[in-house]
């Protein structure tokens, strides 16, 4: 029987006030009554209104990196969650090395610091499926957990993410650190806020991933952005089910492997553009733009056949009910992300 709750756990969420981390840190206070949760993160990508008040939860401001964090994390701690991330492609290629120092430089500090600890029990590790996704706008085909992948990367993120991995491999073999590899898909869900954090250089900082941005402006009848015209396909997974993976990976997952954080099919980009502006009943139309010169990440889907086998875990979330959850919350949150997204108002002009 597969293990569903952390009792009395320890929890550390490294990158926790982000989108993913603080709908995960909520999930497990919600349903672990006694377990506490370390939260890290240096609110680049992140606010600290994402997180819930609880006296179960600690709140420490900084970056993995420093040493005045790390101190802080002793071996009493039973689980740690790294999902701090530099967010995301486009960022990275306009600062590859700020991308290093919050993407690559986190996970070495986090995995050299703890690889000694003897308590621990899981270090699980956020990668993404583009690292080792093929490059491909021909037909789509599911993305195993292979341990491989190709020397071309779109982009610094994508090889942050698989040199993660690396070290993850490297300090179980070496040091016996039980990392677990979990590898998301596409996340969206409620939660996400535009213009979250700091500036970091583009309008990436604002118009983040790709279902936030078409759910804000099919929201504000604002045409939605096409780039290649759509054709690009993509594995989309609700938030809920992305922490019931998470949390899968830790109780479940062995140490040094990899699984699958996904939904196991895969959409189209304009087919999700129409689902969104159906749902919202939106009177705004799609623009066909040209591909973008980076991105060669064509269509792709992840396997879910080892996850549903070794840790019990199967996306529950449909893509229509999973939407219809995004729009409900951001029509509601509608003036917390406006203003939010004002912030950065000096750098870049912001459609309404």
């Amino acid at each position: 029987m597969k293990e569903t709750k952390f009792n009395k756990a320890k929890v550390v969420i490294v990158g926790g006030a982000g989108f993913v981390g603080s709908n995960l840190t909520k999930m497990i206070l919600n349903n672990n009554p006694e377990a506490s949760v370390v939260v890290i993160d240096n609110l680049m990508s992140a606010e600290k209104e994402n997180l819930p008040v609880n006296e179960r939860l600690t709140f420490l401001q900084g970056s993995i990196t420093e040493d005045r964090i790390l101190e802080q994390l002793k071996d009493d701690i039973d689980y740690i969650f790294h999902i701090a991330t530099y967010h995301g492609n486009q960022s990275s290629i306009h600062d590859p090395l700020a991308d290093h120092a919050n993407n690559t430089y986190t996970t070495l500090r986090l995995m050299d610091w703890v690889k000694n600890f003897k308590n621990l029990k899981k270090l699980v590790y956020s990668s993404a499926g583009c690292s080792v996704a093929e490059k491909t706008f021909d037909e789509a085909k599911a993305t195993t957990e292979q341990e491989f992948t190709n020397i071309k990367h779109d982009s610094p993120y994508s090889i942050s993410k698989i040199i993660g991995e690396f070290y993850s491999v490297y300090y179980y073999n070496q040091h016996k650190l039980p990392t677990v590899r979990a590898r998301f898909q596409n996340v969206y869900g409620p939660g996400e806020v535009l213009g979250a954090g700091q500036w970091r250089g583009t309008a990436a900082t604002i118009w983040r991933n790709v279902t936030p941005t078409f759910v804000y402006k099919a929201i504000k009848g604002i045409d939605l952005p096409l780039e290649n015209e759509g054709v690009a396909s993509r594995d989309f997974i609700f938030v809920d089910d992305i922490c019931r993976g998470l949390i899968a990976c830790a109780l479940n997952g062995t140490p040094g492997d990899v699984y699958n954080i996904a939904s196991g099919k895969d959409i189209t980009i304009a087919e999700w553009a129409n689902l969104i502006v159906e749902i919202a009943g939106s009177t705004s139309t799609v623009e066909l733009l040209p591909k973008r010169a980076w991105d060669n990440s064509g269509k792709r889907y992840g396997s879910t056949e080892k996850s549903e086998k070794e840790i019990g875990f199967k996306a529950e979330v449909d893509y229509r009910t999973g939407l219809e959850k995004t729009i409900k919350w951001t029509k509601e949150n509608l003036a917390r992300i406006e203003s939010t997204m004002k912030k950065h108002e000096q750098h870049v002009k912001i459609e309404a």
